[in-house]
């Protein structure tokens, strides 16, 4: 073949490589074969280059059909559901028994359609300059070409497609991971904390070491959106966490950088915490929000480079996701709030920080939205403080921490103002009796009582309490009998004994 479609040939693949951004897929071991791959959103998705003499039709008929087949695999594996693909022949003369025909029509099927072009000494220039994804090179070839000519700019060609590589490995190795390991062992010191003072699994150690609870934020302590993050309950929780943290902060921080890292991680777990003090009651900790924060970074990569992101990780991580956000919601306990919320936070987290050295308009969108949606989120936790707005655990959270507090007449402002305008449960009125007690309120704490227990006659402190209240009011074959009630729910309280037994010899 002549040596000015050689350099042809490797003039187009540099054009594809340097102005056009594809990929090479595959260079035969002749180097008469390219399969690129376009590394942007644009068509065709594939393109192949064969450097050949055509002699025969029927050869040609031949490679079509393999090229179609192997157009297939590609999209298969790729998992697109079309793929369009241009499939050029570089060759001095078209075939001496007329195959190009074959040429007339696209091939392939409704999935995989590839289209075969001839590039020949008659029209090889104007047969370019038609094609829309060759139309801004320069095709015109100088009439002497020198095996030097070729050989320069096939290494221009092979120089460019190493650099394209380089480029694409650096956006998954900016540095070592060092806060991935950082945050993994405070999440493991936590743990022995919390182990070593009442156990993981306890609720009262949660709450005195930082755990998401509704009654303590709504009463100011703001910082239990960030402390949940390093909290973990249960062996199992802690293992899964720590595993999930360690693969997907450890690419996170790779390729956003270590300060970037930081703040898509801290970002999402807070936004993680506020969606779960949001939408659930629950006494709740973990890293989910934040490691789910860690999805939404690696999904705003995908916009960045839908490409490459679909090509090494995209599939699999929309997968997982979506595992766990069905699991989320189909498996009870799990906070699927806080879940949506951390992968939300991370890809606008994400969106603002931007992968180093990509800025584009859609960044400062993205700040735009995050400024919207955290309005939304304020304004929607500013409704937090009126407790009709409450969920009654929340509500019987909070007056349990103003009785604590021994905040009486706050405590029975708001329970009355719930049982007023909301749906009170045994508990609202138990506590509310206490705070009656503690004001001298004694007929209206025994009325209140009496509704607890109507509520749920197995609430053995509504019982105890009751009792107490008619021994002073003289009646003490009534205080026996619940006295007697609360001994047979819970005789693990020695208390309750003692009372049976007070009233008993006194009868």
């Amino acid at each position: 073949m002549n040596l000015r479609y050689h350099y042809l040939f490797w003039k187009m693949a540099l054009y594809l490589i340097e102005q056009k951004h594809y990929r090479i897929l595959n260079l035969s071991q002749e180097q008469d074969e390219i399969w690129f791959e376009s590394t942007v959103l644009k068509e065709p998705d594939v393109i192949r280059l064969r450097l050949k003499d055509l002699d025969w039709g029927a050869w040609l008929e031949r490679d079509i059909d393999q090229t179609i087949r192997n157009a297939e695999m590609i999209r298969r594996k790729r998992h697109k559901r079309t793929l369009k693909m241009k499939n050029l022949y570089i060759t001095t003369y078209p075939p001496v028994d007329g195959g190009v025909g074959t040429f007339t029509q696209n091939g392939g099927n409704e999935h995989a359609v590839v289209e075969s072009i001839l590039i020949d000494e008659a029209a090889g220039k104007e047969t370019l300059n038609e094609e829309p994804i060759f139309t801004d090179g320069d095709w015109e070839l100088p009439p002497d070409v020198l095996e030097a000519n070729v050989e320069w700019m096939r290494s221009r060609a092979v120089s460019a497609s190493t650099k394209q590589v380089k480029k694409e490995r650096e956006l998954f190795d900016r540095g070592k991971p060092f806060f991935t390991y950082l945050f993994i062992t405070v999440q493991l010191i936590m743990f022995a904390v919390l182990e070593m003072n009442g156990g993981s699994q306890d609720p009262q150690a949660l709450i005195e070491y930082g755990a998401k609870y509704n009654p303590l934020i709504i009463e100011g302590e703001w910082w239990r959106l960030i402390t949940p993050i390093f909290l973990h309950i249960g062996l199992l929780h802690l293992l899964m966490n720590t595993l999930a943290l360690y693969y997907l902060g450890s690419a996170v921080e790779r390729i956003y950088g270590r300060f970037r890292f930081v703040f898509i991680y801290m970002l999402s777990g807070i936004a993680g915490s506020f969606a779960s003090y949001l939408f659930t009651s629950n006494l709740s900790a973990g890293a989910s929000g934040a490691i789910f924060g860690c999805f939404g970074a690696l999904l705003y990569f995908g916009v960045l480079y839908p490409k490459i992101f679909f090509r090494t990780m995209g599939f699999n991580i929309i997968a997982v996701i979506l595992l766990n956000l069905a699991f989320g919601f189909t498996i009870p306990g799990i906070d699927n709030a806080g879940h949506l919320g951390g992968l939300s936070g991370g890809f606008l987290a994400a969106g603002i920080v931007s992968v180093p050295g990509k800025h584009r308009i859609f960044r400062q969108l993205l700040i735009l939205a995050a400024t919207v949606v955290l309005i939304g989120v304020f304004y929607a936790g500013d409704r937090q403080s009126n407790p009709s707005d409450w969920d009654i655990n929340t509500v019987n959270g909070v007056a349990q921490e103003k009785i604590a507090d021994e905040e009486w007449m706050e405590a029975e402002e708001l329970l009355n103002e719930v049982i007023e305008t909301g749906t009170p449960n045994a508990e609202t009125y138990f506590y509310l009796s206490y705070a009656e007690i503690k004001l001298g309120k004694t007929e209206a704490a025994k009325e209140n009582l009496m509704r607890s227990i109507e509520k749920r006659d197995d609430f053995h402190e509504a019982h105890y309490n009751l009792a107490l209240i008619l021994i002073d009011s003289g009646d003490r074959e009534e205080a026996l009998t619940h006295a007697e009630k609360a001994y047979s729910l819970n005789k693990k309280d020695d208390k309750y004994k003692r009372l049976v037994d007070e009233l008993e010899g006194g009868s």
